[in-house]
């Protein structure tokens, strides 16, 4: 398997405090990898160093076969990298319409695209002229999505997909990830705390606890494991299968 995204012993540190501590994963191309562990983690602060918005104070990373240092944000994602923010970042006074046209960098939306993304998020279509500050909080996180990947990306960051959000647009968003999947050459790094969700979509998964990775492999073999389930993610499985 190709080489998609290498980090290497990477630590991070908001002031004198370590947030990540030597983390080292790497991502292979046309495969999804959920990253899963507590809050606090550091699960946030490693895609915002993979994505350039943090510099780290030692350690590398690499994207294509490239090192990132010095690279900023902007020529990362000219280079392929999609992100999706915590949060359902999106600007509330323009129109939906407007909101991803912003976010398509490489000029007007491509048709065929756009209509792939109606498929995945049928709400966007509906309300496509209206400002997207009156859209429900499902709707605005749909709208975050569809803004990350209304261009095609060598590798798409999306952080907490489904935070917050009522069973039913969990159960559109697996299906809606499960599609994104399936687009050629398709790499997708994903943060999430639903195990039901993360399972459904990672071919691999990645633990993190306190800075650090602390288990890697593929998701069936943990899927399948109550007892490592339990051990890494304190997990009531009874809730979560």
């Amino acid at each position: 398997m190709k080489e998609l995204l290498q980090v290497e012993n990477l630590t991070v540190a908001y002031g004198q405090v370590l947030a990540l501590k030597g983390v080292t994963l790497t991502v292979g191309a046309a495969e999804a990898v959920a990253l899963v562990g507590a809050n606090g983690a550091g699960k946030s602060t490693l895609f915002k160093s993979i994505v350039g918005f943090l510099r780290p104070r030692s350690g590398r990373l690499s994207f294509l076969g490239r090192d990132m240092s010095g690279v900023g944000p902007e020529r990362r994602a000219r280079l392929g990298l999609g992100y999706a923010p915590e949060g359902r970042r999106v600007f509330p006074g323009l129109t939906v319409r407007e909101n991803l046209l912003l976010a398509a960098r490489s000029g007007p939306i491509d048709e065929t695209r756009l209509r792939w993304i109606f498929g995945l998020f049928p709400a966007l279509e509906k309300f496509w002229p209206r400002a997207a500050g009156v859209l429900s909080g499902g709707q605005k996180q749909m709208l975050s999505i569809a803004r990350a990947i209304i261009e095609p990306r060598k590798l798409f960051l999306i952080d907490e997909p489904t935070k917050g959000l009522a069973p039913a647009i969990i159960a559109n968003m697996i299906a809606a990830f499960r599609e994104l999947k399936k687009s050629a050459d398709t790499t997708i790094l994903v943060v999430e705390q639903n195990f039901l969700f993360a399972k459904s979509l990672g071919d691999a998964v990645a633990v993190m606890d306190n800075g650090r990775i602390v288990h890697t492999g593929a998701m069936a073999e943990l899927a399948e494991d109550r007892d490592l389930q339990h051990r890494l993610l304190g997990l009531h499985l009874d809730q979560h299968q």
